[in-house]
């Protein structure tokens, strides 16, 4: 008898974290930092069916006012972490939490992109100051009904 040995490998579950994430608030306290650095840097939050937070990955880090977002980046991280959903932040660095054309844009591309991976896109938070406490404030793209996002 002539046997052949398979080996494979299977991916590892990621656990959650525990942090749950519902809220534009919540996402805000998993990312605050993000109000206070020098360059615009995108994030994505991997979430468990359960809104979980799985991890956060920095998909790129740019200038002072842009940083380029890979569409496939993105989902790369989420399809690694099993993630069922997405929340996708970045901080602005002039403090100004108001979302700019690219940023709707992008948005739109991601809850596209989801939509044919099986990956929900669940919010898009832009993360900036509060002009007179400085603390950080977000400014949520679901929550101003900015972009359509699947339910």
């Amino acid at each position: 008898m002539n046997y052949t040995t398979v080996l494979l490998n299977l991916p590892l579950v990621s656990e959650a974290k525990g942090d749950k994430v519902s809220t534009p608030q919540e996402a805000l306290e998993i990312c605050s930092d993000l109000a206070f650095i020098a360059q615009e840097s995108f994030h994505v939050l991997t979430l468990t069916t359960k809104n979980r937070l799985i991890n956060r990955h920095m998909v790129s880090l740019g200038t002072v006012n842009s940083t380029p977002v890979s569409i496939p980046e993105c989902f790369r991280c989420a399809i690694l972490d099993a993630a069922t959903s997405i929340v996708v932040a970045h901080g602005h660095p002039s403090g100004d939490a108001t979302p700019g054309t690219e940023d709707i844009g992008v948005t739109r591309r991601l809850i596209e992109a989801g939509a044919i991976v099986g990956i929900r896109v669940l919010d898009h938070i832009i993360i900036g100051r509060d002009s007179d406490t400085g603390k950080p404030v977000q400014v949520s793209l679901r929550e101003q009904g900015i972009c359509q996002f699947k339910q």
